[in-house]
């Protein structure tokens, strides 16, 4: 059997009390006695009970990362960018879980027992029922990725609609008029925030909207193929394809590569977020870096910050976007 606080107290001739106090290097106990029941326990070779401390302090030490879905428009390299920069910073003290929304029926499980803290990588304004119940259990929260009117809350994005308008407007100061975009997963915020700043740069440049350069995507390669494909059977293949992600836009190249057309000599792609494989692509991809890990590790620590704090202050933090040139746009005449 494991050794206990009360087997300290035997042999030491204190109360179990003291003996927790005194592991705990409670200023309640003085020195002679710490250094008795400290040299005790580890001539027993005691190991703490955590479950039992944490049911005491009411920590579960864990750390919930929660994403609108998992299985729905949530790319592999989004996600991994978002695990590793949180895990890079969250303390050894804490446990990292992953979670979606829509993994869920009701929210009764999420409570402060099992979380001491979540971050939320929020995609669609369905998730503010699941932001509220969090608020309403007074868990420590921030908010990554989208715009939330609540004030109380630590809320950390980027400017999607400034980055999509960016890239067009790349494109069109290289010659390009005949534009498309490939969207992302219909339900995202970030989605419908790229395409506003798509056609604002082509309102804005006095570039017709062509209904046909408006192709569906949902964030992953295969989308960026298919949509990619559709638009090269058009009579009139659009010049450069704005990608509203850089997965999208490896698959629209891989397309491109497969058919009679070559990219960049015949079509240029330019994407969004920075992903690391966008370096080594072929082409190497032109983009729009997003820094989303740089963004999940602020998260993480303001969440870290928050922990323990009875009055919890709200901020919003704006990291800008940053156009990255390579090899995928073509200057044309």
């Amino acid at each position: 059997m494991s050794v206990t606080i009360k087997d300290i107290a035997k042999l030491a001739n204190v109360s179990h009390t003291t003996v927790s106090r005194a592991l705990n290097n409670s200023p309640l106990i003085n020195e002679e006695t710490k250094s008795k029941i400290k040299a005790i326990a580890k001539q027993l070779r005691y190991v703490p009970n955590y479950n039992a401390k944490n049911l005491v302090l009411h920590k579960s030490n864990n750390i919930g990362l929660f994403f609108s879905s998992i299985s729905q428009g949530t790319s592999p390299s989004f996600f991994f960018e978002i695990v590793s920069g949180i895990n890079s910073v969250i303390s050894k003290n804490y446990n990292l879980v992953v979670r979606g929304i829509d993994d869920y029926r009701d929210f009764s499980t999420i409570n402060d027992k099992s979380f001491d803290g979540i971050i939320l990588m929020s995609q669609s304004d369905s998730d503010n029922g699941f932001i509220y119940h969090v608020m309403d259990n007074k868990i420590p929260l921030v908010v990554l990725d989208r715009n939330v009117a609540e004030e109380s809350i630590v809320n950390i994005l980027s400017d999607d609609a400034e980055g999509a308008f960016k890239a067009v407007k790349y494109l069109i100061e290289n010659g390009h008029s005949d534009i498309a975009i490939i969207e992302g997963e219909k339900e995202f915020k970030s989605s419908k925030e790229r395409k506003n700043g798509f056609i604002k740069a082509l309102i804005d440049y006095k570039i017709p909207v062509n209904g046909d350069y408006i192709i569906s995507g949902d964030y992953h390669m295969k989308s960026g193929y298919y949509g990619m494909k559709k638009l090269l059977k058009l009579s009139k293949v659009p010049t450069a394809v704005f990608c509203s992600n850089d997965d999208m836009a490896i698959g629209a190249i891989k397309a491109i590569n497969d058919s009679k057309f070559r990219s960049p000599e015949d079509i240029s792609i330019i994407g969004f977020d920075d992903i690391d494989f966008c370096e080594y692509s072929t082409p190497s991809l032109t983009t729009i870096k997003r820094p989303m890990k740089k963004i999940s590790m602020l998260g993480c620590e303001k969440l870290l910050k928050l922990l323990g704090k009875k009055d919890l202050q709200g901020e919003k933090i704006y990291i800008k976007t940053e156009l990255c040139i390579r090899e995928s746009v073509r200057k044309i005449n």
